[in-house]
C-alpha cells in the first residue's frame, strides 16, 4: 500500500467516524432534538461525510502540510454549512440549532485535519538517505517549537470554547424546559451531552498529540541512526532535512559536518594509498623484484581471503572491511628491504649462510618501522596489519620460518596468506637467477608444502580460486612472459 492510499485509508475511517459520532449525538445525546427521527440523523450525517470525503479526494494534491490543513478545513466548513442549511430549511431548525451544527463539524474538521496533516507528515518522511538523494530533500523552515506549541493553544482553546458554548446552550435550554421534563431529567441530559463531547474531543486532543510525539520520535531516531552508522564508518548517510525547524537546521549542520568528513576521510586513504604504493616501490626498486609483483600479491591476498570468508573458522574475522585492510596492507610486506645491503640484496647467486641471515632481518626491520609509524599515529588497524604481514609472511606452518619460528594458528592469517601468495608469484616470475615456472609446476610446489610451509586451509582456498590466480598473473605481467 503505497503512502498516499495509507492516508486516504486513515482519512475515510475518520469521516466513517465523525459520521457515527453525529449519527449517535443526534439519536441519544442531544438533549432538544425532537424534530428529526434516528435514522434521518444518521442518514444525513453519513451523506455529508461521504461528499467532504469526496471533495478532499478531488482537490487535494498538495504535498505541504499546512496548505493540506488549511484546505481540509475549508472542506469541513462547506459540509457543515450545506448540512446547516438543510437542516433550518426542511426541518425548521432554530439559527442556534444550525449553528451548533456548523461549529461542530468545522470543530472535528479541525481536529481530524491536525492529524491527517500530521499522519501524511510521518509516511512522507524519508527514513535514512545517501549523498546521491540530497538534492530531493526540501530545505528546512518553520520552527517545530512554535508549530507545537501553537496547535497545542489552538486546540486547547478549541476545547474550551465548544464546551463553553456547549454549556451556555444547554443551560438556555435548561431554563426553557426545566418545567416540562423537570429538573433531574434535564440536568442528566445536559450532563450527558457534555461528557458525550467532551470526550469525544479529549479523544481527538490525545490523537493529535500522539503523531506530535510520534513525529518528533521519529525525527530523533534518525538523527541518531545516521550518527551510528556514520560512527561505525559509514559517512555516505544523510539525515532527511525537512520542513521541521530546529530539527531541520541540526539535520542540516549534520550532514555539513558528515560531508567534510568524508572528504577528509577519502583525502587520507588517498594519501595513505599513495604513500603505500611509493613506500612498496622504493622497497621493490632496490630488489630483483617488479612493481607487478605488488599488484599481484595484494590481487592474491584478496582472492585467498574472499575464498576464506565463508568458512566458519575466518567468517567472523574476515569480513568485508578487513579484507579490504589486507588488500592495502599487502604491498608493504617487503618494506624492511631498504635496510638490506644492495651485495646481499642484488646477488644473482645463492646467498651464503651469513648472508640469508642477514637477508632474512628484513621482516624485522620492516615490522619495527610500520611499529614506529604506528606508535606516532595511535591504533590504527591498517599499520597493524601491515606490521603484521611484513614480521609474519616468512613463517612456516611448521614452524621452521623466521623471523620468530612461529607455528600453525600462531602465525597471524595476514602473514599466512602473504606466504602463499609471495611464493607462488616468486615461482612463477622469471628473475636473473630463475625462470619462470608453470602455473601447474607452482601449483605442484605449494602443494608439498600444504601443512608445512602453508596453512592447509589456505592451500585448499588456493585450490579453489587457481583459476583466477591464472587470471591476476596474466593481468599484471611483467615485461619477461610467464612460462607456458
Amino acid at each position: 500500500m503505497t503512502t498516499e492510499q495509507q492516508l486516504t485509508k486513515r482519512a475515510a475511517i475518520h469521516y466513517i467516524f465523525a459520521a457515527g459520532i453525529f449519527s449517535l449525538y443526534g439519536e441519544r445525546v442531544c438533549p432538544f432534538l425532537d424534530s428529526l427521527a434516528g435514522w434521518q440523523t444518521g442518514l444525513y450525517a453519513f451523506i455529508t461525510f461521504t461528499l467532504i470525503f469526496l471533495l478532499r479526494s478531488k482537490w487535494l494534491k498538495s504535498d505541504d502540510s499546512l496548505l493540506c490543513v488549511t484546505h481540509n478545513m475549508i472542506i469541513f466548513a462547506t459540509g457543515a454549512i450545506g448540512l446547516s442549511l438543510w437542516y433550518s430549511f426542511f426541518h425548521d431548525f432554530p439559527v442556534e440549532s444550525a449553528l451548533k451544527v456548523l461549529f461542530g463539524i468545522a470543530s472535528l474538521g479541525v481536529l481530524i485535519s491536525l492529524d491527517l496533516s500530521l499522519y501524511g507528515q510521518i509516511l512522507h518522511y524519508p527514513r535514512t538517505i545517501d549523498v546521491r538523494q540530497l538534492a530531493d530533500i526540501q530545505s528546512y523552515r518553520h520552527s517545530l517549537a512554535f508549530k507545537m506549541a501553537a496547535t497545542v493553544l489552538f486546540v486547547v482553546t478549541l476545547l474550551t470554547v465548544v464546551l463553553s458554548l456547549l454549556m451556555l446552550k444547554d443551560v438556555h435550554w435548561l431554563v426553557q424546559n426545566v418545567a416540562i421534563t423537570g429538573p433531574r431529567v434535564a440536568i442528566i441530559s445536559i450532563i450527558k451531552e457534555f461528557v458525550y463531547v467532551a470526550i469525544i474531543l479529549l479523544g481527538y486532543t490525545a490523537l493529535i498529540m500522539y503523531q506530535w510525539l510520534k513525529l518528533l520520535r521519529l525525527l530523533l531516531i534518525n538523527q541518531q541512526q545516521v550518527l551510528q552508522q556514520a560512527a561505525k564508518g559509514n559517512l555516505t548517510v544523510r539525515v532527511p532535512v525537512v520542513q521541521h525547524g530546529e530539527m531541520g537546521k541540526i539535520a542540516h549542520y549534520t550532514n555539513e559536518m558528515l560531508s567534510r568528513l568524508e572528504k577528509s576521510y577519502d583525502e587520507i586513504n588517498l594519501t595513505r594509498d599513495v604513500a603505500i604504493v611509493g613506500l612498496s616501490a622504493l622497497a621493490e626498486s632496490r630488489d630483483n623484484e617488479t612493481g607487478a609483483h605488488i599488484l599481484r600479491t595484494q590481487e592474491y591476498v584478496r582472492t585467498l581471503a574472499n575464498q576464506l570468508k565463508h568458512r566458519n573458522t575466518f567468517r567472523d574475522y574476515l569480513t568485508e572491511e578487513r579484507i579490504e585492510l589486507l588488500y592495502k596492507s599487502a604491498p608493504l610486506h617487503d618494506i624492511g628491504k631498504v635496510g638490506i645491503p644492495d651485495a646481499i640484496l642484488l646477488k644473482p647467486g645463492k646467498l651464503t649462510d651469513d648472508e640469508f641471515k642477514i637477508m632474512k632481518t628484513h621482516a624485522v626491520i620492516g615490522a619495527e618501522a610500520l611499529a614506529t609509524a604506528e606508535k606516532q599515529m595511535g591504533s590504527s588497524s591498517f599499520l597493524t596489519l601491515a606490521r603484521e604481514i611484513a614480521l609474519s609472511h616468512h613463517e612456516k606452518w611448521d614452524g621452521s620460518g623466521y623471523p620468530s619460528g612461529l607455528m600453525g594458528g600462531d602465525i597471524p592469517l595476514s602473514g599466512r596468506l602473504m606466504a602463499l601468495a609471495d611464493v607462488y608469484d616468486a615461482l612463477i616470475s622469471a628473475r636473473v637467477y630463475k625462470p619462470a615456472f608453470s602455473h601447474e609446476k607452482a601449483k605442484g610446489i605449494i602443494l608439498q608444502g600444504k601443512g608445512t610451509h602453508f596453512d592447509p586451509q589456505v592451500v585448499e582456498a588456493f585450490l579453489e580460486s587457481e583459476n583466477e590466480f591464472i587470471q591476476i598473473a596474466r593481468n599484471y605481467q611483467d615485461n619477461v612472459s610467464l612460462a607456458a
